[in-house]
């Protein structure tokens, strides 16, 4: 118990490299996730088809495949290296974002067809109506997906280990080889990774109880 306490300082600075790559990961998901989802429903097949693809391809590969993919094979097929970071960032900004994709198309897909309807009778442009009526309205209904999204990509970020980011679970496995303290170092990784994804958790329930039970549009707010 004493080695390991001595690595103590190097394990928990894996949390800060962790938090990064899911604070990115999180914000380049949410880009995917809106532009895609709305994508996918538009009239434009030119728009419509690839947000669809996109969404199949990544949603339906392993994230696994999908991280040697873009640090393994993309050097080879097409001269891109990126580095272990930003490879993981993207893989799991991607793929999640292809699930969060539909998440916001279901959402603004249950918005009742009278809120665009009305919309329309006020001359409002389809942008302006998708802004300021539906999204606001939909963003109630995805926010406890999208919550479970975020843990999701919490939990994978350990997967970044195997491009070799020095991240939580990464420098855990080093220590384990150095220590031989198998039971206690992943003991200590499940706990850390349990408080992290609770406080997604908490995080969401408290913007759920402060988010109204409907939103609508008001005319003449902005």
């Amino acid at each position: 118990m004493d080695a390991v306490a001595a690595f103590l300082p190097y394990f928990f600075q894996g949390i800060w490299v962790t938090l990064q790559i899911f604070v990115l990961g999180l914000a380049l998901a949410l880009v995917v996730a809106f532009l895609t989802g709305l994508g996918r429903m538009s009239p434009v097949r030119l728009i419509r088809w690839p947000c669809a693809v996109f969404i199949e391809v990544f949603r339906g590969t392993s994230a696994i495949v999908q991280l040697f993919w873009f640090f393994y094979a993309l050097p080879l097929f097409l001269d891109i290296r990126l580095s272990p970071l930003l490879a993981g960032v993207l893989v799991l900004g991607l793929n999640q974002g292809s699930y969060a994709a539909e998440v916001v198309r279901g959402a603004v897909q249950s918005v009742p067809r009278t809120q665009w309807e009305a919309a329309t009778a006020l001359n409002m442009p389809k942008g302006t109506t998708l802004r300021k009526v539906i999204l606001p309205q939909a963003f109630v209904g995805m926010l406890p997906p999208l919550g479970n999204v975020a843990i999701d990509l919490m939990k994978n970020t350990s997967l970044v280990s195997l491009v070799t980011v020095l991240d939580l679970t990464y420098r855990a496995q080093l220590i384990r080889a150095t220590t031989g303290e198998t039971t206690i170092i992943f003991g200590i990784l499940v706990v850390v990774y349990l408080i992290l994804t609770n406080a997604i958790s908490l995080l969401r329930r408290t913007l759920e109880r402060r988010m109204p039970a409907g939103l609508a549009y008001a005319p003449g707010k902005e």
